[in-house]
């Protein structure tokens, strides 16, 4: 297919928006509805709706959820998967004036139940089972531990009976009949400001409860624009991702960003490589949304070579380091011509920064890009960007001069003003001036670029998951043969990073790895459980002066202890 230079691209998207049109979520939707209309909005593999179809839908959920009785800045949680109905039901949470609190489809009970009761959400909305977890039947155990809760509306996607305490998706659909036009308008007109908060979305934090970072309409759009700028979307690009909407990835670096030129977002509930390759070449994809776990299944199948890829061109491959070979083997496995890695968070709505179309692979290894251009969006005082970043030092806070390693922090207007009902995280993360402190280790170099060089706390990333090593302690703990157990990151080649535990158990008690492990399986998700397990004895941890645990000498052992097994088929 014949594709405009990078440079075309973009100077016809910037003709398309010469000012910033400043507005909600639902108003950018409705505007495109009427732009796009017969064009594809959402595709699965399957099935495909328009962007009038999608705005319709919108429309009629929005009514269902007034009749319903969600209030204007109501928390409406949503515990959804990969499917159309999920983007329309967030439309018209946005429309009616509340806030969208969307949940990890993979956590378990007390994981969800914390979520719920910190967010404040009155009402959830489910699919019945979701990301591996019949979720229907784990809101049946904490919902009486939620006072706050007024109702939960349940899609049914299994032969399970539903309870009585949930209300059938089928239900509330009908209650859109009570409601008239002229009433969902003047409640969308009521929730016309861009500066409230749209979602709530949550990240895990060093001390292993999530955080809810709050984000606007505007934080949205405006970050979502600057991406379709440097990536230079063509006018209909479709975008594939097995990527979940409850992350800011897939969201904003795909669904929002199409928007803007009329593109679509081919979506499917979780990563499968045989299914991906058949929809890339069923619904011409020309694009890719992935981490680097993904991409290296995807070219790892024996049957790729079998697919007509033809169509795609484009990938971005974000939220972990892929090596040089990795992206090598995808370039001409693939025959993509344009390749990409960005940086980001959801405390920064998504990506701030991108490589550039054209950048050489080895710069694509070891930098996450230069700030994306802002466009119409981005701030005059900082040239035009949305975003400004410096280093500072971890010690002192102190700013260091340019090109000097320290924690990358950044501020700017698609940057959260904080975590909801976090006021001491907040002011941890957050200085007076704006600047929120990533908690990342980097620099800027000479052309601008960001260079990142670990995290400054203990956090690790599984396939892109952040994972708070805390988090999975207190479970550990919590098993009745367990004296003390401490968790680390550790490098891994399928996931980037997974998780080490080192156990030390009481005295007169025994265990296996494997009982560890199924305890975990029954309190965290799926991605949280440590796959590396050790026993220990009390005279082996090794301690500081003042009794700390020191994490890093862990590490160090852990990463012995699997170079000394590197071959070895016994489970680690």
């Amino acid at each position: 297919m014949t594709v405009l230079s990078a440079e075309e691209r973009r100077e016809r998207l910037s003709k398309e928006y010469p000012v910033w049109p400043k507005r909600t979520l639902p108003d950018h939707f409705r505007e495109q509805a009427g732009r796009f209309g017969a064009r594809p909005a959402v595709m699965t593999e399957d099935r495909e709706f328009t962007y009038a179809e999608l705005w319709e839908q919108a429309e009629r959920y929005a009514k269902s959820l007034i009749q319903l009785g969600v209030g204007r800045r109501e928390h409406v949680a949503l515990l959804l998967a990969n499917e159309p109905e999920a983007v329309s039901l967030m439309i018209a949470v946005w429309m009616v004036g509340a806030v969208c609190v969307p949940i990890n489809t993979m956590l378990r009970d007390e994981e969800l139940k914390y979520i719920l009761k910190q967010s404040d959400s009155r009402w959830l909305f489910l699919h019945q089972f979701a990301g591996g977890v019949m979720h229907a039947e784990g809101v049946l155990r904490i919902q009486d531990e939620l006072p706050l809760l007024k109702q939960t509306v349940c899609i049914q996607n299994t032969e399970h009976a539903l309870d009585d305490s949930f209300m059938p998706w089928e239900e509330f659909l009908k209650l859109q009949r009570e409601v008239l036009d002229e009433q969902l308008n003047a409640r969308a007109e009521l929730s016309r400001y861009a500066d409230e908060v749209a979602d709530i979305i949550y990240t895990s934090g060093s001390t292993g409860q999530p955080k809810g970072v709050m984000i606007t309409h505007d934080m949205f759009l405006r970050c979502a624009y600057a991406t379709a700028l440097s990536r230079g979307f063509e006018d209909g690009r479709r975008i594939f991702t097995a990527l979940p909407l409850y992350h800011v990835f897939a969201l904003v670096e795909g669904i929002l960003a199409l928007s803007f030129v009329g593109g679509a977002h081919i979506m499917v509930p979780g990563f499968a490589p045989l299914q991906t390759l058949q929809i890339l070449e069923k619904r011409r994809a020309n694009d890719m949304l992935c981490v680097p776990s993904m991409l290296v299944a995807l070219i790892n199948h024996p049957e790729v070579q079998g697919f007509d890829l033809s169509s795609l061109y484009a990938l971005m491959c974000a939220a972990a380091p892929a090596p040089v070979s990795v992206w090598q083997r995808a370039i001409d496995i693939l025959k993509l011509t344009e390749i990409c890695t960005g940086y980001g968070g959801t405390e920064v709505t998504a990506s701030t920064a991108h490589t550039e179309i054209g950048d050489a692979i080895e710069t694509v290894v070891t930098r996450v890009g230069r700030i994306k251009p802002g466009g119409i969006g981005g701030m005059p005082e900082f040239g035009g960007f949305n975003v400004q970043y410096k280093t500072v030092d971890p010690a002192t806070g102190e700013d260091l001069p340019a090109g000097e390693i320290g924690d990358l922090t950044v501020r700017g207007n698609i940057v959260t003003k904080g975590y909801y009902n976090k006021p001491e995280e907040t002011f941890a993360a957050i200085d007076k001036d704006g600047w929120f402190r990533t908690g990342d280790l980097g620099r800027l170099d000479e052309n601008g670029y960001i260079e990142l060089l670990g995290r400054s706390k203990e956090m690790y990333k599984i396939s892109g998951e952040n994972v708070a090593p805390k988090e999975v302690e207190d479970v550990i703990n919590k098993h009745p043969a367990v004296a003390q157990a401490y968790v680390v990151g550790v490098k891994d080649p399928q996931t980037v990073e997974t998780g080490a535990a080192f156990i030390e158990l009481r005295q007169g008690h025994s265990c296996t790895r494997m009982e560890i492990v199924d305890f975990c399986n029954e309190h965290l998700a799926r991605f949280k459980v440590p796959r590396h397990v050790w026993f220990v004895t009390s005279t082996d941890w090794p301690i500081t002066g003042n009794g700390k645990i020191q994490k890093f000498r862990l590490q160090e052992m852990a990463e012995r202890r699997l170079s000394e097994r590197g071959k070895s088929k016994e489970p680690v």
